[in-house]
């Protein structure tokens, strides 16, 4: 009966593990991501830090242009 209860909770798992998404991965879950989950949470969080370095980027150098225009 144990066997079968390990089993039983193993193909849930197995079950679960194949239907997980980006759309539906949970950061607070218990589980752990598939590779393909992971991955795609690391491309789009290197997105994310790549626009937001860029749109930083230029307020500096906007910044830099507007007190270099002070200056004269």
């Amino acid at each position: 009966m144990a066997f079968l209860s390990i089993c039983t909770i193993f193909a849930r798992r197995t079950k679960r593990k194949k239907i997980m998404s980006i759309d539906t991965y949970k950061l607070t879950s218990m589980e752990e991501p598939t590779d393909e989950v992971l991955s795609q949470l690391m491309r789009e969080a290197a997105e994310e830090a790549r626009e937001t370095n860029a749109q930083a980027t230029q307020r500096y150098f906007d910044e830099l242009r507007q007190a270099a225009a002070n200056i004269r």
